[in-house]
Order: C-alpha cells, then structure tokens, then sequence
C-alpha cells in the first residue's frame, strides 16, 4: 500500500491534466477566459470548466476577478510558470518529433525591448522562412515589463539593451552594439557645436517613460557629474519624442538606430555632446537555469550570427 507522501505527491498527476495546464496557461498569459478561448480555438464555457477543474485539483485559488478583469493570485502565478515549463518541455519534444518526421514546427515567444523594434520584426521574419511552420510570438513593451515577463517566464528569449537586475541568475549573450545620442531641432542653438554636459543641462529635455533603459542611462550619466535633467515631457515611444523635438519642444536622447530611421524630411539633427554617444549593447537575455527549446537555441545561433546585419540594414 503506497504511503501517503507518495500518494499526495502524485495528486496532480492523477487529477490534473494537460489540456487544463494548457487552458490555464494561456489564461494566465492572457489574463482573459475570452482571448484564451479565441487563442485555443474553444468556447470561453469550456476554458472556464477547465480552469475550474485544475483549481479544484490544486484546492487553491489561481485567480481574482474583479470586475471584469482577472488577477492572478500568488499560488496562480507558480502555477502559471509550471505550467509553461511543461508546455515548453512538451514543445521541444514535438520539434524532435518532427525532426525524425523531417519536419520543422514548434513554438517561439520572443520579447523585445521598444527600440528592437526596428530590427527584430526584419530578424524573426527571415528566420520564419527557414521554419515556417512555428507558431510564433512577438511582445514589443519597455523594459519594466520585459522584467516582469522574465520574472513570470513568459517568453524564451528577451531582447533587450540593459541586463536587468534581478533575483534570477540570467544567461547574457551580447550581440549588437546599441549607441545612444543626443537630438535637437536642425535649427536649435547648440547645432553644430561641440557641447558640454553642463550646458547641454540646461535644456528643456523630453524624456520615455519610467521604466526606459534610455531614461536610466541619461539620469545616470548626468547623477555621476552632480547634474539635474530638466523634464519637460514624459513620452512613451521614439516616435512620440522625435516628432516632440521637431516640434522644438525640448532635446531627447534616443537610440541611433531610431535616429536613422526618421523621415526624410523631419528636421532633427545629432547633437555632438561630452559624454555621447553612450555605447551600450544589445543582449540576448534568458534565465540561466531555462532549457531553451531546439527553436530557440536556432534563434539565439541565428541572432548571434547574422542579427547586426538587420540593424545595419535599419540604419542605411
């Protein structure tokens, strides 16, 4: 007769399944029974019996919902990460599978810092003609969000300029140069000269959103030579502070990959300012103890190998 660890150990195996692993997980990454459903190809009925059904197995809550919004509780969010894994393990196995079937498929959830949007969109495009039958996915969002999808495991690689700190021991592969600069309106006073930091302090600066790698190097830099930024405008996109410094709102620093790829006839100009521009590096970011899927270890061989030709083809 087993005992009873062995026997309470096994509960979920012998009550949980997997189509409730996947419900769940797709609800949890969701954060929607709706957009599960539609994900899943199901009837929002069926996801909630399934979602039910595993909290019954598990006899804890994995959700709140107020309103009509649904949070996550804690024992949600452990359960949500396990539930990735098996999936992701699952995944792997089925790109072995079909290796021996000489096929290609799986899955690959890739999130990108918002300045990577100028290039990893080019990236994942070639690298889905090579396995076109991958179901993919792509997140573009600014870097406290990247770090919270690390954090939950939501997707497999993260794209990304600083490393972010963190209680996971991560896995940091550089593979891009990423230089930072300063930008004006054509027409601005200091165009064409050779700037200081202090003066360049006395602008008015435009500056992303909390949370923004560009945001965190320009305080840094002015914090270690005892200087203050003057925010004028809080924006959340490059385009939102390009089109603002056009509008001779005030000077921004913005990734020069952004900068080349401004509209011809937007008059903004590179400031040559002390200090600039800032040399920072594209990473390939992922937890140190994840086992990437066969797909994304192509993905990280391929972005390793060929990826500084995408940003260069953004920047001619």
């Amino acid at each position: 007769m087993p005992d009873s660890q062995t026997s309470q150990s096994n509960f979920l195996i012998r009550h949980a399944s997997l189509r409730q692993i996947q419900v769940f997980e797709s609800v949890a990454r969701n954060l929607s029974f709706t957009r599960a459903a539609e994900e899943l190809y199901l009837t929002q009925p069926t996801v909630s019996s399934q979602v039910k059904s595993l909290a019954e197995a598990i006899d804890m809550p994995l959700y709140e919902q107020i309103g009509r919004n649904i949070f996550l509780t804690e024992v949600g969010e452990q359960v949500a990460c396990s539930c990735r894994e098996v999936i992701g393990r699952l995944s792997n196995l089925e790109i072995l599978l079909d290796d021996y079937r000489g096929m290609k498929r799986g899955r690959l959830r890739v999130s990108v810092i918002t300045t990577a949007k100028y290039f990893a969109p080019l990236a994942l495009g070639k690298f889905c003609k090579k396995y076109p039958k991958i179901e993919l996915g792509l997140k573009i969002t600014n870097r406290e969000n990247i770090y919270k999808r690390i954090d939950q495991n939501l997707d497999d690689l993260y794209i990304l300029g600083q490393v972010p700190p963190t209680h996971l021991d991560l896995t940091s592969v550089p593979f891009a140069p990423n230089p930072l600069c300063i930008i004006a309106h054509k027409n601005h006073p200091l165009a064409g000269q050779k700037v200081t930091l202090k003066r360049l302090a006395k602008e008015p600066f435009l500056m992303r959103e909390e949370g923004s790698g560009i945001r965190s190097a320009i305080e840094d830099l002015f914090a270690e030579q005892g200087l203050t930024v003057q925010e004028r405008l809080s924006l959340e996109s490059n385009e939102a502070v390009k089109h603002c410094v056009a509008g001779e709102l005030g000077v921004a620093c913005v990734s020069e990959h952004a900068l080349n790829l401004s509209e011809p006839n937007m008059p903004i100009v590179k400031l040559d300012v002390e200090g600039f521009p800032i040399l920072k590096q594209w990473n390939i970011v992922y937890p140190a103890s994840k086992e990437l899927s066969i797909l994304a270890k192509e993905f990280l061989t391929f972005l390793t190998e060929k990826g500084q030709g995408y940003i260069d083809l953004q920047s001619n």
